[in-house]
Protein backbone atom coordinates (compact mmCIF):
# COMPACT_ATOMS: atom_id res chain seq x y z
CA UNK A 1 0.00 0.00 0.00
CA UNK A 2 1.34 3.43 -0.43
CA UNK A 3 1.97 5.95 1.73
CA UNK A 4 2.53 9.73 1.98
CA UNK A 5 6.37 10.69 3.12
CA UNK A 6 4.69 12.25 5.94
CA UNK A 7 3.19 8.82 6.78
CA UNK A 8 6.54 6.76 6.20
CA UNK A 9 8.67 9.43 8.50
CA UNK A 10 6.14 8.89 11.34
CA UNK A 11 6.38 5.00 11.11
CA UNK A 12 9.99 5.04 10.57
CA UNK A 13 10.50 7.14 13.88
CA UNK A 14 7.74 4.69 15.74
CA UNK A 15 9.80 1.46 13.87
CA UNK A 16 13.17 3.16 15.25
CA UNK A 17 11.51 3.62 19.09
CA UNK A 18 11.16 7.07 19.19
CA UNK A 19 8.48 8.43 21.83
CA UNK A 20 9.25 12.12 22.28
CA UNK A 21 9.90 14.72 19.04
CA UNK A 22 10.59 17.92 20.18
CA UNK A 23 10.16 20.96 18.32
CA UNK A 24 7.93 23.79 16.43
CA UNK A 25 5.43 23.40 13.18
CA UNK A 26 5.75 25.52 10.52
CA UNK A 27 4.31 25.86 7.00
CA UNK A 28 6.13 23.78 5.21
CA UNK A 29 5.75 21.03 7.59
CA UNK A 30 1.60 21.23 7.48
CA UNK A 31 1.32 17.87 5.93
CA UNK A 32 3.49 15.86 8.33
CA UNK A 33 1.95 17.69 11.19
CA UNK A 34 -1.56 16.55 9.90
CA UNK A 35 0.08 13.15 10.32
CA UNK A 36 1.62 13.62 13.55
CA UNK A 37 -2.22 14.37 14.58
CA UNK A 38 -3.34 10.94 14.97
CA UNK A 39 0.18 9.39 15.68
CA UNK A 40 0.94 7.28 18.93
CA UNK A 41 4.61 10.08 19.13
CA UNK A 42 4.20 12.22 21.78
CA UNK A 43 5.60 16.04 20.60
CA UNK A 44 6.50 18.19 22.98
CA UNK A 45 5.64 22.24 21.19
CA UNK A 46 8.90 24.24 22.66
CA UNK A 47 8.70 27.75 22.44
CA UNK A 48 12.03 27.92 20.74
CA UNK A 49 14.11 25.71 17.96
CA UNK A 50 16.87 26.15 20.14
CA UNK A 51 15.20 24.73 22.90
CA UNK A 52 13.00 21.89 20.77
CA UNK A 53 17.15 20.48 20.31
CA UNK A 54 18.38 20.89 23.85
CA UNK A 55 15.52 18.83 24.70
CA UNK A 56 16.13 15.93 22.64
CA UNK A 57 19.84 16.52 23.42
CA UNK A 58 19.03 16.20 27.35
CA UNK A 59 16.93 13.30 26.68
CA UNK A 60 19.62 11.55 24.63
CA UNK A 61 22.08 11.44 27.53
CA UNK A 62 19.75 11.11 30.38
CA UNK A 63 18.60 7.93 28.47
CA UNK A 64 21.24 6.58 25.97
CA UNK A 65 18.51 6.80 22.76
CA UNK A 66 18.40 8.63 20.30
CA UNK A 67 16.76 12.22 20.62
CA UNK A 68 14.42 13.74 17.92
CA UNK A 69 14.03 16.99 17.12
CA UNK A 70 11.96 18.84 14.59
CA UNK A 71 11.39 22.20 12.75
CA UNK A 72 10.19 24.32 10.04
CA UNK A 73 12.53 25.72 7.03
CA UNK A 74 14.32 28.62 7.22
CA UNK A 75 14.31 30.47 10.23
CA UNK A 76 13.04 27.13 12.18
CA UNK A 77 15.98 25.00 10.65
CA UNK A 78 18.98 27.94 11.38
CA UNK A 79 17.28 28.41 15.20
CA UNK A 80 18.44 24.35 16.07
CA UNK A 81 21.60 25.01 14.75
CA UNK A 82 23.66 25.99 18.09
CA UNK A 83 21.99 22.58 19.19
CA UNK A 84 23.32 20.56 17.03
CA UNK A 85 26.68 21.92 17.22
CA UNK A 86 26.23 21.52 21.05
CA UNK A 87 25.54 18.06 20.07
CA UNK A 88 28.01 17.15 17.90
CA UNK A 89 31.16 18.64 20.11
CA UNK A 90 29.91 16.20 23.15
CA UNK A 91 29.41 13.38 20.95
CA UNK A 92 25.28 12.79 21.65
CA UNK A 93 22.81 11.12 19.15
CA UNK A 94 20.40 13.30 17.86
CA UNK A 95 18.19 13.29 14.49
CA UNK A 96 17.40 16.45 13.66
CA UNK A 97 14.61 16.89 11.23
CA UNK A 98 14.18 20.01 9.23
CA UNK A 99 11.41 21.43 6.70
CA UNK A 100 12.30 22.32 3.45
CA UNK A 101 10.88 24.46 0.49
CA UNK A 102 9.81 22.52 -2.32
CA UNK A 103 12.32 20.59 -4.38
CA UNK A 104 11.74 22.53 -7.60
CA UNK A 105 12.02 26.08 -5.43
CA UNK A 106 15.37 24.77 -3.65
CA UNK A 107 18.25 27.01 -4.99
CA UNK A 108 15.42 30.00 -5.84
CA UNK A 109 15.61 32.02 -2.67
CA UNK A 110 11.89 31.09 -1.83
CA UNK A 111 10.04 31.76 1.21
CA UNK A 112 12.03 30.28 4.20
CA UNK A 113 14.81 28.80 2.17
CA UNK A 114 17.79 28.24 3.73
CA UNK A 115 20.68 25.98 3.18
CA UNK A 116 20.58 23.97 5.88
CA UNK A 117 22.66 21.06 4.69
CA UNK A 118 25.18 23.82 3.89
CA UNK A 119 24.84 25.56 7.34
CA UNK A 120 25.23 22.22 9.33
CA UNK A 121 27.66 19.95 7.65
CA UNK A 122 29.95 21.30 9.66
CA UNK A 123 28.29 20.20 12.94
CA UNK A 124 26.80 16.97 12.02
CA UNK A 125 27.79 13.53 11.30
CA UNK A 126 26.21 13.77 8.43
CA UNK A 127 23.50 15.61 6.52
CA UNK A 128 20.95 14.03 4.25
CA UNK A 129 18.12 16.15 2.05
CA UNK A 130 15.62 13.91 0.70
CA UNK A 131 14.29 14.85 -2.75
CA UNK A 132 12.78 11.57 -3.51
CA UNK A 133 10.08 9.66 -1.30
CA UNK A 134 11.32 6.80 -2.20
CA UNK A 135 14.46 7.45 -0.46
CA UNK A 136 12.75 8.67 2.61
CA UNK A 137 12.51 5.47 4.46
CA UNK A 138 15.71 4.28 4.00
CA UNK A 139 16.97 7.32 5.16
CA UNK A 140 15.82 7.37 8.05
CA UNK A 141 17.24 3.99 8.93
CA UNK A 142 20.80 5.37 7.80
CA UNK A 143 20.80 8.41 9.79
CA UNK A 144 20.07 6.86 12.94
CA UNK A 145 22.56 4.43 13.00
CA UNK A 146 25.16 7.44 12.14
CA UNK A 147 23.97 9.00 15.27
CA UNK A 148 23.94 6.13 17.68
CA UNK A 149 27.49 3.65 16.58
CA UNK A 150 30.99 4.73 16.63
CA UNK A 151 31.27 8.47 18.05
CA UNK A 152 27.83 9.33 18.39
CA UNK A 153 26.32 12.77 17.42
CA UNK A 154 24.10 14.57 15.50
CA UNK A 155 22.27 13.68 12.27
CA UNK A 156 20.16 16.17 10.10
CA UNK A 157 17.58 15.01 7.66
CA UNK A 158 16.37 18.44 5.26
CA UNK A 159 13.10 16.82 4.14
CA UNK A 160 11.17 19.17 1.22
CA UNK A 161 7.42 19.76 1.32
CA UNK A 162 6.63 17.92 -1.30
CA UNK A 163 8.65 14.83 0.05
CA UNK A 164 6.19 14.59 2.66
CA UNK A 165 3.03 14.92 0.26
CA UNK A 166 4.65 12.57 -2.46
CA UNK A 167 3.20 8.50 -2.17
CA UNK A 168 5.44 5.23 -2.71
CA UNK A 169 5.25 2.08 -1.37
CA UNK A 170 6.91 1.22 2.01
CA UNK A 171 8.25 -1.56 3.60
CA UNK A 172 10.25 -3.44 0.97
CA UNK A 173 13.81 -1.98 0.92
CA UNK A 174 15.93 -3.96 3.37
CA UNK A 175 16.49 -3.41 7.02
CA UNK A 176 20.40 -3.95 6.32
CA UNK A 177 22.64 -0.90 6.80
CA UNK A 178 25.08 -0.45 3.84
CA UNK A 179 27.54 2.31 3.72
CA UNK A 180 30.77 1.81 2.65
CA UNK A 181 32.08 4.74 3.73
CA UNK A 182 31.10 4.21 7.26
CA UNK A 183 32.50 1.90 9.32
CA UNK A 184 33.17 2.49 12.80
CA UNK A 185 35.52 0.11 14.84
CA UNK A 186 33.67 -1.88 17.42
CA UNK A 187 36.67 -4.24 18.42
CA UNK A 188 40.27 -2.93 19.70
CA UNK A 189 43.10 -4.83 18.09
CA UNK A 190 44.33 -7.52 20.46
CA UNK A 191 47.96 -7.17 20.24
CA UNK A 192 47.32 -2.90 20.91
CA UNK A 193 45.22 -4.04 24.16
CA UNK A 194 48.28 -6.36 25.24
CA UNK A 195 50.79 -3.44 24.82
CA UNK A 196 48.53 -1.73 27.01
CA UNK A 197 48.36 -4.28 29.73
CA UNK A 198 52.24 -4.77 29.61
CA UNK A 199 52.61 -0.82 29.74
CA UNK A 200 50.12 -0.81 32.95
CA UNK A 201 51.26 -3.21 34.41
CA UNK A 202 54.78 -1.82 34.39
CA UNK A 203 54.30 1.43 35.24
CA UNK A 204 55.08 3.12 38.65
CA UNK A 205 52.86 6.25 38.71
CA UNK A 206 49.65 5.82 36.48
CA UNK A 207 46.75 7.72 36.33
CA UNK A 208 43.35 6.79 34.57
CA UNK A 209 41.91 9.77 32.62
CA UNK A 210 38.14 9.00 31.76
CA UNK A 211 35.97 10.99 29.91
CA UNK A 212 32.61 11.23 28.10
CA UNK A 213 33.14 8.49 25.64
CA UNK A 214 32.75 5.61 28.93
CA UNK A 215 29.48 7.13 29.69
CA UNK A 216 28.13 6.35 25.72
CA UNK A 217 29.78 3.40 25.50
CA UNK A 218 28.16 2.03 28.74
CA UNK A 219 31.92 1.23 30.14
CA UNK A 220 31.27 2.33 34.08
CA UNK A 221 32.14 -1.20 35.37
CA UNK A 222 34.54 -1.87 33.54
CA UNK A 223 36.50 0.93 34.64
CA UNK A 224 35.85 0.45 37.74
CA UNK A 225 36.80 -3.10 38.10
CA UNK A 226 40.12 -2.04 35.74
CA UNK A 227 40.98 0.73 38.81
CA UNK A 228 40.40 -1.20 41.62
CA UNK A 229 41.98 -4.38 39.91
CA UNK A 230 45.14 -2.36 39.19
CA UNK A 231 44.83 0.32 42.37
CA UNK A 232 45.37 3.43 39.78
CA UNK A 233 43.83 6.77 40.73
CA UNK A 234 40.91 8.36 38.41
CA UNK A 235 40.16 11.82 37.11
CA UNK A 236 37.07 12.65 35.07
CA UNK A 237 36.59 15.25 32.44
CA UNK A 238 33.52 17.41 32.89
CA UNK A 239 31.83 15.01 30.32
CA UNK A 240 33.20 12.00 32.48
CA UNK A 241 31.71 13.13 35.64
CA UNK A 242 30.14 9.41 37.21
CA UNK A 243 31.41 7.26 35.19
CA UNK A 244 33.23 6.52 38.16
CA UNK A 245 32.07 7.12 41.73
CA UNK A 246 33.53 10.08 43.25
CA UNK A 247 33.08 8.09 46.70
CA UNK A 248 35.72 5.73 45.93
CA UNK A 249 39.32 6.82 47.50
CA UNK A 250 40.59 6.46 44.02
CA UNK A 251 38.39 9.65 42.69
CA UNK A 252 40.39 12.32 41.80
CA UNK A 253 37.52 14.08 40.98
CA UNK A 254 37.94 16.42 37.55
CA UNK A 255 40.96 17.70 35.96
CA UNK A 256 41.62 20.69 33.85
CA UNK A 257 41.38 24.35 34.04
CA UNK A 258 38.63 24.22 37.25
CA UNK A 259 39.81 20.76 38.16
CA UNK A 260 40.79 19.61 41.83
CA UNK A 261 44.62 20.55 42.28
CA UNK A 262 45.63 16.81 43.25
CA UNK A 263 44.09 15.26 40.08
CA UNK A 264 46.15 18.17 38.16
CA UNK A 265 49.36 17.43 39.96
CA UNK A 266 48.71 13.39 39.75
CA UNK A 267 48.10 13.98 35.92
CA UNK A 268 51.87 16.27 36.01
CA UNK A 269 53.69 13.81 37.81
CA UNK A 270 52.36 10.05 36.27
CA UNK A 271 54.69 8.09 34.75
CA UNK A 272 51.68 6.36 32.41
CA UNK A 273 47.92 8.36 31.23
CA UNK A 274 45.12 5.77 30.21
CA UNK A 275 43.16 8.15 28.59
CA UNK A 276 39.65 6.20 27.99
CA UNK A 277 37.04 7.95 26.07
CA UNK A 278 38.22 11.60 26.19
CA UNK A 279 40.04 13.76 23.51
CA UNK A 280 42.48 15.61 25.22
CA UNK A 281 41.31 19.25 25.12
CA UNK A 282 42.75 22.80 25.37
CA UNK A 283 40.56 23.19 29.04
CA UNK A 284 42.18 19.61 30.51
CA UNK A 285 45.71 20.08 28.84
CA UNK A 286 46.15 23.47 29.34
CA UNK A 287 49.80 24.31 27.72
CA UNK A 288 50.49 21.11 25.83
CA UNK A 289 54.13 20.75 26.38
CA UNK A 290 53.87 20.67 30.31
CA UNK A 291 50.85 18.00 30.67
CA UNK A 292 51.74 14.77 31.63
CA UNK A 293 55.55 15.55 30.45
CA UNK A 294 57.01 11.93 31.94
CA UNK A 295 54.21 9.57 30.77
CA UNK A 296 53.96 7.25 28.17
CA UNK A 297 50.05 8.03 26.81
CA UNK A 298 47.72 4.80 26.25
CA UNK A 299 44.89 6.22 24.19
CA UNK A 300 41.45 4.48 23.82
CA UNK A 301 38.74 5.83 21.63
CA UNK A 302 36.38 4.89 19.46
CA UNK A 303 36.75 7.85 17.07
CA UNK A 304 40.99 7.11 15.32
CA UNK A 305 40.45 11.01 14.21
CA UNK A 306 40.63 11.85 17.90
CA UNK A 307 44.32 9.94 18.37
CA UNK A 308 47.41 11.93 18.65
CA UNK A 309 45.40 15.24 17.50
CA UNK A 310 46.25 17.32 20.77
CA UNK A 311 48.72 15.12 22.01
CA UNK A 312 50.98 12.66 20.41
CA UNK A 313 50.09 9.20 22.04
CA UNK A 314 51.95 6.11 22.54
CA UNK A 315 49.59 3.61 22.31
CA UNK A 316 46.33 3.75 20.69
CA UNK A 317 43.41 1.57 20.75
CA UNK A 318 40.55 2.46 18.53
CA UNK A 319 37.09 0.89 19.37
CA UNK A 320 34.20 0.82 21.79
CA UNK A 321 35.46 1.27 25.74
CA UNK A 322 33.45 -1.23 26.69
CA UNK A 323 34.49 -4.06 24.83
CA UNK A 324 38.25 -2.67 25.09
CA UNK A 325 38.18 -2.55 29.14
CA UNK A 326 36.65 -6.05 29.19
CA UNK A 327 39.37 -7.49 27.50
CA UNK A 328 42.00 -5.67 29.20
CA UNK A 329 40.86 -6.45 32.24
CA UNK A 330 42.39 -9.77 31.18
CA UNK A 331 45.48 -9.10 31.10
CA UNK A 332 46.01 -6.44 33.90
CA UNK A 333 47.65 -7.41 37.39
CA UNK A 334 47.24 -5.98 40.69
CA UNK A 335 50.16 -3.53 41.65
CA UNK A 336 50.78 -2.20 45.02
CA UNK A 337 52.35 1.02 44.00
CA UNK A 338 52.06 2.12 47.36
CA UNK A 339 54.78 5.01 47.37
CA UNK A 340 52.69 6.75 44.61
CA UNK A 341 49.14 5.83 45.56
CA UNK A 342 50.34 7.75 49.51
CA UNK A 343 51.64 10.55 47.30
CA UNK A 344 48.55 10.75 45.51
CA UNK A 345 46.65 10.51 48.82
CA UNK A 346 48.59 13.40 50.39
CA UNK A 347 47.86 16.11 47.68
CA UNK A 348 44.06 14.98 48.15
CA UNK A 349 44.28 16.11 52.10
CA UNK A 350 46.68 19.01 51.70
CA UNK A 351 45.13 20.62 48.71
CA UNK A 352 41.38 19.49 48.99
CA UNK A 353 37.92 21.69 47.49
CA UNK A 354 37.82 24.72 49.75
CA UNK A 355 35.49 27.64 50.16
CA UNK A 356 35.01 30.24 52.96
CA UNK A 357 31.22 29.95 54.46
CA UNK A 358 31.08 31.80 57.33
CA UNK A 359 29.87 34.80 56.25
CA UNK A 360 26.24 35.59 56.27
CA UNK A 361 26.07 35.74 52.64
CA UNK A 362 24.75 32.51 50.61
CA UNK A 363 28.00 31.20 48.60
CA UNK A 364 27.31 28.85 45.81
CA UNK A 365 29.19 25.94 46.59
CA UNK A 366 27.24 25.64 49.52
CA UNK A 367 23.78 25.82 47.77
CA UNK A 368 25.16 22.98 45.39
CA UNK A 369 25.96 20.73 48.51
CA UNK A 370 22.71 20.99 49.94
CA UNK A 371 21.27 20.15 46.37
CA UNK A 372 23.38 17.22 46.68
CA UNK A 373 21.88 16.49 49.87
CA UNK A 374 18.44 17.09 49.28
CA UNK A 375 18.28 15.37 45.78
CA UNK A 376 20.20 12.25 45.87
CA UNK A 377 22.87 10.50 44.03
CA UNK A 378 20.05 9.08 41.60
CA UNK A 379 19.20 12.58 40.50
CA UNK A 380 20.03 14.09 37.29
CA UNK A 381 21.62 17.59 37.37
CA UNK A 382 22.06 19.60 34.50
CA UNK A 383 23.32 23.00 34.20
CA UNK A 384 24.02 26.14 32.11
CA UNK A 385 27.50 27.47 31.43
CA UNK A 386 29.48 29.86 33.35
CA UNK A 387 30.37 29.58 36.93
CA UNK A 388 27.98 27.50 38.44
CA UNK A 389 28.97 24.89 36.05
CA UNK A 390 32.12 24.68 37.52
CA UNK A 391 30.99 24.43 40.69
CA UNK A 392 27.98 22.08 39.92
CA UNK A 393 30.95 19.78 38.88
CA UNK A 394 33.20 20.31 41.97
CA UNK A 395 30.45 20.44 44.45
CA UNK A 396 28.18 18.00 43.49
CA UNK A 397 29.11 13.95 44.65
CA UNK A 398 28.55 12.19 41.46
CA UNK A 399 28.34 8.57 41.95
CA UNK A 400 26.56 7.27 38.33
CA UNK A 401 26.71 7.85 35.12
CA UNK A 402 24.25 10.17 33.01
CA UNK A 403 23.15 11.79 36.44
CA UNK A 404 25.60 15.20 35.20
CA UNK A 405 24.17 16.95 31.92
CA UNK A 406 25.92 19.76 30.74
CA UNK A 407 27.37 21.14 27.49
CA UNK A 408 31.30 20.80 27.46
CA UNK A 409 32.57 21.22 23.98
CA UNK A 410 30.69 24.17 22.75
CA UNK A 411 30.23 25.87 25.94
CA UNK A 412 26.22 26.74 25.27
CA UNK A 413 24.44 29.14 27.84
CA UNK A 414 20.50 28.80 27.10
CA UNK A 415 21.24 24.79 27.55
CA UNK A 416 20.27 23.50 31.06
CA UNK A 417 16.82 24.30 31.40
CA UNK A 418 15.57 22.25 27.87
CA UNK A 419 17.86 19.65 28.60
CA UNK A 420 16.62 18.97 31.84
CA UNK A 421 12.81 18.91 30.39
CA UNK A 422 14.12 16.49 28.30
CA UNK A 423 15.90 14.38 30.77
CA UNK A 424 12.56 14.75 32.85
CA UNK A 425 10.77 13.16 30.10
CA UNK A 426 13.19 10.24 30.37
CA UNK A 427 12.96 9.40 33.89
CA UNK A 428 9.38 11.08 35.03
CA UNK A 429 10.11 9.49 38.36
CA UNK A 430 13.50 10.38 39.31
CA UNK A 431 14.40 14.21 40.54
CA UNK A 432 15.65 16.74 37.79
CA UNK A 433 17.52 19.87 38.72
CA UNK A 434 18.75 22.31 36.85
CA UNK A 435 21.58 24.82 38.21
CA UNK A 436 21.70 27.82 36.26
CA UNK A 437 22.99 31.67 36.26
CA UNK A 438 21.01 34.41 36.16
CA UNK A 439 22.39 35.14 32.86
CA UNK A 440 22.41 31.89 31.44
CA UNK A 441 18.70 31.08 32.43
CA UNK A 442 17.38 33.78 30.09
CA UNK A 443 18.38 32.81 27.42
CA UNK A 444 15.86 29.96 27.41
CA UNK A 445 13.43 31.25 29.95
CA UNK A 446 10.36 31.24 27.58
CA UNK A 447 10.61 27.31 28.21
CA UNK A 448 8.92 27.89 31.61
CA UNK A 449 5.91 27.74 29.40
CA UNK A 450 6.50 24.27 28.58
CA UNK A 451 7.30 23.19 31.86
CA UNK A 452 4.06 24.09 32.62
CA UNK A 453 1.98 23.40 29.85
CA UNK A 454 2.88 19.69 29.85
CA UNK A 455 3.52 19.78 33.76
CA UNK A 456 7.22 18.52 33.83
CA UNK A 457 8.31 19.10 37.45
CA UNK A 458 11.69 20.61 36.56
CA UNK A 459 13.38 22.40 39.54
CA UNK A 460 15.69 25.31 38.57
CA UNK A 461 17.81 26.63 41.08
CA UNK A 462 19.70 30.27 39.76
CA UNK A 463 23.00 31.22 41.82
CA UNK A 464 21.81 34.68 41.09
CA UNK A 465 25.56 37.07 41.38
CA UNK A 466 23.94 39.48 39.23
CA UNK A 467 26.91 38.87 36.81
CA UNK A 468 27.95 37.06 33.62
CA UNK A 469 29.98 35.53 36.45
CA UNK A 470 32.97 33.57 34.39
CA UNK A 471 33.49 36.57 32.29
CA UNK A 472 33.34 38.62 35.19
CA UNK A 473 35.77 36.57 37.06
CA UNK A 474 38.42 36.87 34.54
CA UNK A 475 37.74 40.91 34.39
CA UNK A 476 38.46 40.69 37.89
CA UNK A 477 41.48 38.53 37.83
CA UNK A 478 43.59 39.68 34.76
CA UNK A 479 41.67 42.76 33.35
CA UNK A 480 41.98 44.60 36.69
CA UNK A 481 38.26 44.43 37.82
CA UNK A 482 37.04 46.51 34.90
CA UNK A 483 33.80 44.86 34.52
CA UNK A 484 32.85 45.87 31.18
CA UNK A 485 29.41 44.92 30.59
CA UNK A 486 29.22 42.12 32.84
CA UNK A 487 26.88 43.47 34.79
CA UNK A 488 23.47 42.11 34.68
CA UNK A 489 21.42 45.33 35.46
CA UNK A 490 17.49 44.35 34.93
CA UNK A 491 17.39 41.17 35.74
CA UNK A 492 13.68 40.28 36.22
CA UNK A 493 12.31 39.56 39.23
CA UNK A 494 12.39 35.04 38.97
CA UNK A 495 9.88 34.63 40.92
CA UNK A 496 7.08 36.94 39.11
CA UNK A 497 8.38 35.59 36.06
CA UNK A 498 7.63 31.80 36.73
CA UNK A 499 4.59 32.47 38.66
CA UNK A 500 3.27 35.07 35.34
CA UNK A 501 4.32 31.48 33.32
CA UNK A 502 2.27 29.34 35.88
CA UNK A 503 5.11 27.91 38.14
CA UNK A 504 6.19 28.36 41.52
CA UNK A 505 8.74 31.01 42.66
CA UNK A 506 10.62 30.33 45.34
CA UNK A 507 13.50 33.59 46.71
CA UNK A 508 15.89 32.70 48.80
CA UNK A 509 18.14 35.71 50.59
CA UNK A 510 19.45 33.87 53.73
CA UNK A 511 21.74 30.88 54.31
CA UNK A 512 19.38 29.82 56.59
CA UNK A 513 16.61 29.39 54.21
CA UNK A 514 18.55 27.34 51.39
CA UNK A 515 17.80 23.92 53.16
CA UNK A 516 14.15 24.71 53.65
CA UNK A 517 13.90 26.48 49.92
CA UNK A 518 14.91 23.06 48.63
CA UNK A 519 12.91 21.29 50.88
CA UNK A 520 10.19 23.16 49.48
CA UNK A 521 11.00 22.71 45.86
CA UNK A 522 10.86 19.07 45.77
CA UNK A 523 7.75 18.75 47.54
CA UNK A 524 5.74 21.24 44.85
CA UNK A 525 4.44 19.24 42.47
CA UNK A 526 4.99 21.21 39.04
CA UNK A 527 8.10 23.12 37.90
CA UNK A 528 10.01 25.08 40.45
CA UNK A 529 12.32 28.07 40.09
CA UNK A 530 14.63 28.79 43.06
CA UNK A 531 16.45 32.27 42.95
CA UNK A 532 19.11 32.16 45.18
CA UNK A 533 20.82 35.45 45.76
CA UNK A 534 24.57 34.49 46.30
CA UNK A 535 27.48 36.17 47.21
CA UNK A 536 28.51 38.43 43.52
CA UNK A 537 32.48 38.60 43.44
CA UNK A 538 32.59 35.18 44.31
CA UNK A 539 35.27 33.22 42.29
CA UNK A 540 35.87 29.50 40.97
CA UNK A 541 38.80 28.28 42.41
CA UNK A 542 41.18 26.27 41.62
CA UNK A 543 41.36 27.64 38.08
CA UNK A 544 44.57 27.29 35.22
CA UNK A 545 45.26 30.88 33.44
CA UNK A 546 44.75 30.36 30.19
CA UNK A 547 47.69 29.09 28.08
CA UNK A 548 49.32 27.99 31.80
CA UNK A 549 50.41 24.19 32.67
CA UNK A 550 47.82 22.59 34.18
CA UNK A 551 50.03 22.59 37.18
CA UNK A 552 50.38 25.87 38.32
CA UNK A 553 46.78 27.01 39.56
CA UNK A 554 45.90 30.27 40.98
CA UNK A 555 43.86 28.39 44.49
CA UNK A 556 42.10 31.59 45.84
CA UNK A 557 43.40 31.42 48.98
CA UNK A 558 45.66 33.91 49.48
Amino acid sequence: MDKTGSQILIDSLINEGVEYVFGIPGGVLLPLFDTLYDSPLKFILTRHEQAAGHAADGFARATGKVGVCLATSGPGATNLTTAIATAFMDSIPMVAITGQVKTHLIGNDAFQEADTIGITRPVTKHSFLVREVKDLEETIREAFYIARSGRNGPVVIDLPGDVTTNRCASGGSSNVIDLPGYKPRFFGNVKQIMLAADLINESKKPVIYAGGGVITAGASQQLIELARKTNIPVTTTLLGLGCFPETDELSLGMLGMHGTAYANYTITNSDCVIAIGARFDDRITGRIDDFAPNATIIHIDVDPTSISKSIKVDIPVVGDAKVILEELNKYVKFVDRKEWVDTVFNWKKKHPLAYDNSGENIKPQYVIEQIHKIAGDNAIITTDVGQHQMWTSQYYTYTNPRTLLTSGGLGTMGYGFPAAIGAKLGFPDRNVVCVSGDGSFQMNIQELSTAVHYNIPVKVAILDNGFLGMVRQWQDLFFEKRYSNTRLNGNPNFVKVAEAYGAAGILVERKDDVIPALKRAFEIEGPVVMDFKTEQEENVYPMVPAGEAIHRMIDGMA
